[in-house]
């Protein structure tokens, strides 16, 4: 399908951070959901999805919907836990899954305990679905387990298609339809191999002085190649 066309297929989701959504069957039911807020069945939902999926875009929206405080799993200590909840009327908790194993297992539990007393929601932002995180407080993994959870999937090929283009058109860069229609088979599947193969390209035009072809877009994929086989 012609990239031209791919940018009309995929609806756009205003954001509230000033940034586009493109929504598509890999990321609709997580967006329905942020949008239904606070109507939810419990106090938590989770988001899961690999890099680059957009989970930082909806927590954002969900901040600015909610008022939600945000912070990194990595940061949160016993000492703060009453207050986080209490202080402050909606929480996001990103990198969420790198709590498991942790000392800080206990005090996800406690917060999510105190979610419920408080009635306050939270969203948990992770690459893994909680069921999946492996907990090693039997109570924490049993709260994980009956959470409400919504993934973003691994995108089809219009939706890579799409964000590549936006991520283009973003750089103040147009790419015909044969530039997508060559780069799509030959990419990995992901999020972020868009984001690095969309730098890459961009930053060696910048770096040459050459406009966008075929073979420089080539010569950026063996480049990606190469260093990720070195690393």
């Amino acid at each position: 399908m012609p990239a031209r066309q791919l940018t009309f297929d995929l609806a756009h989701r205003p954001s509230l951070s000033g940034e586009d959504f493109l929504i598509a069957p890999a990321n609709v039911q997580a967006i329905t959901w942020i949008d239904t807020w606070p109507n939810w069945p419990s106090q938590v939902m989770a988001i899961s999805g690999p890099a680059q999926s957009g989970k930082t875009h909806l927590a954002h929206v969900f901040m600015a919907m909610s008022n939600a405080h945000l912070i990194d799993a990595a940061d949160i200590n016993q000492d703060m836990a009453r207050n986080l909840v209490e202080g402050n009327s909606a929480l996001v908790i990103d990198n969420a899954d790198s709590i498991a194993g942790s000392a800080r297992e206990e005090v996800l539990f406690h917060i999510l305990n105190m979610l419920k007393e408080t009635g306050h929601h939270a969203v948990l932002c992770s690459r893994n679905p909680p069921a999946r995180w492996g907990a090693s407080l039997p109570d924490l993994q049993s709260r994980l387990n009956a959470l409400l959870h919504v993934a973003i999937e691994d995108p089809d090929e219009s939706l890579l298609a799409a964000v590549m283009v936006k991520q283009f058109t973003d750089r103040q860069l147009r790419l015909d339809s044969a530039a997508i229609d060559y780069i799509l088979p030959r990419m990995e599947r992901s999020f972020n191999f868009v984001n690095e193969i969309v730098s890459a390209i961009d930053n060696l035009a910048l770096r040459e002085q050459r406009k966008i072809t075929i073979p420089l877009i080539k010569q950026a994929m063996e480049t990606l190649q190469h260093n990720d086989m070195e690393t």
